[in-house]
C-alpha cells in the first residue's frame, strides 16, 4: 500500500521560484526519456526539438480570475479575505474565508465598490458557499478589486497579473494558473504548428482539488474535490486522429492531463462537459496520454503522484533529486520537466 510519505524529497526553501523570469520561455527544461531511461538538461524552447511532426500538443485554456478579495464582516468589522473557488451560478460560489471561524451560514462580508456576500452554506474541508451581490458586472468588479491567487509558498505580490495567465487563457474561471503553459509563447506554438506538431484545447477550471494537500497516511484515503473540465468536439477529433496515425498524445500540464483521462471512453477522447475528481497515482493505466510537459511540485502532493504514475515513482524521485542538485527553480514560477 502507498504511503503519503513515499512521495517526499528534500527541496531547499531557496529553490522555490518567487518571481517569474522576464521572458516566459527562457527557463530551465529537463526531459525524463523513459524508453532511454535517461535525463537530459535543456531550454524550454528545446521542446519542440524532442517532440515530432503528427504529435499533438494539448493545453489548457482557462484563464486564473482575481479571486482574492479583501473586506470586513458585517458590524465587527473584522478584517476577512475571501477566495474564489468555483462558480455554481454566475453569483452563487465555493469559497474559502479566513479567518473563518465567525464566517459561519448568515454571515454578511463586505468588500470595496458596494460588493457584499452573504454565507449561506458549510461545506466539508473549510468551504463555505457565499451568494454575492454588487452592481453591474460580476467579473468585470473582480478584475478591479480582486487579487491574483498566488500559492501560498510564493511571498512575493505579482507586479504584472498577466505573467499569471498563459498566452492562450480565453475561458475564465480558475482560481489558480494551470502553470505548465506559462512557458509558451506565442512564438513557439507557431513554431510548433510549422514543425507540423498539432495544437488543441480544452478547459478544467482549476480549484482546491488540483492543490488540496494530502493529509491521509495511505494516498488510496485521500479524497479528490470535483473541478468542471470540458472538451471541444475539435479537439476530441484531433486526440482521436493522432492517435489512430501513430502520434503522441503530449498534455501540458497536469490540469490536461486530468482531462484527457477523465473524458476518455474505450480508447476515445469524448467531447462534453463534466465535473471530474479523478485522481491518478501509481499504478495507474494512462489511456489517452503518451507524454507531458509539466512544472516541478511539491513533495507528497498528488500532482507529484500523477507524474510518478506516468514515468514510475523512483524515476521521477531521482529526476527531482537531479533537479535540486542542479539548482532548476521549483513550483509556479520554476522551471520545465518533459516526460517522454
Amino acid at each position: 500500500m502507498l504511503k503519503t510519505s513515499d512521495f517526499f524529497y528534500e527541496l531547499p526553501e531557496e529553490l522555490i521560484a518567487q518571481t517569474p523570469l522576464p521572458q516566459r520561455d527562457a527557463s530551465r527544461l529537463l526531459v525524463l526519456d523513459r524508453a532511454a531511461d535517461t535525463l537530459r538538461h535543456r531550454r524550454f524552447p528545446d521542446v519542440l526539438e524532442e517532440l515530432s511532426p503528427g504529435d499533438l500538443l494539448v493545453l489548457n485554456n482557462s484563464r486564473v480570475i482575481p479571486a482574492r478579495l479583501f473586506g470586513r464582516r458585517e458590524g465587527a468589522g473584522a478584517a476577512i479575505e475571501v477566495l474564489l473557488l468555483r462558480a455554481r451560478e454566475p453569483l452563487l460560489w465555493e469559497v474559502l474565508v479566513r479567518p473563518g471561524r465567525r464566517a459561519g451560514p448568515g454571515a454578511e462580508l463586505w468588500f470595496e465598490e458596494g460588493l457584499r456576500c452573504r454565507i449561506e452554506q458549510s461545506l466539508e474541508d473549510g468551504v463555505r458557499l457565499a451568494r454575492f451581490c454588487c452592481e453591474g458586472d460580476f467579473l468585470a468588479l473582480l478584475d478591479r478589486i480582486g487579487r491574483m491567487p498566488l500559492p501560498p509558498y510564493i511571498r512575493q505580490e505579482l507586479r504584472e497579473n498577466e505573467r499569471y495567465q498563459t498566452v492562450y487563457a480565453t475561458e475564465t474561471g480558475s482560481a489558480a494558473a494551470p502553470t505548465a503553459g506559462l512557458h509558451f509563447t506565442p512564438a513557439l506554438l507557431e513554431q510548433a504548428q510549422a514543425r507540423g506538431i498539432g495544437v488543441a484545447t480544452l478547459t478544467l477550471h482549476v480549484g482546491l482539488g488540483t492543490f488540496r494537500p494530502v493529509r491521509e497516511r495511505e494516498v488510496a484515503a485521500h479524497h479528490m474535490h470535483s473541478e468542471w473540465c470540458s472538451v471541444p468536439e475539435q479537439t476530441a477529433q484531433a486526440v482521436n486522429e493522432t492517435r489512430r496515425r501513430g502520434g503522441r498524445v503530449v498534455a501540458v500540464g497536469t490540469t490536461s492531463c486530468r482531462t484527457l483521462e477523465s473524458m476518455c471512453e474505450g480508447g476515445r477522447l469524448l467531447a462534453g462537459s463534466r465535473d471530474t475528481g479523478i485522481f491518478i497515482y501509481p499504478p495507474y493505466t494512462f489511456q489517452l496520454v503518451d507524454a507531458l510537459i509539466t512544472n516541478f511540485h511539491l513533495p507528497e502532493s498528488t500532482l507529484l503522484m500523477l507524474v510518478s504514475a506516468l514515468a514510475g515513482r523512483e524515476r521521477i524521485l531521482a529526476a527531482y533529486r537531479e533537479a535540486v542538485a542542479q539548482r532548476y527553480r521549483f513550483f509556479s514560477f520554476g522551471d520545465a520537466m518533459l516526460i517522454l
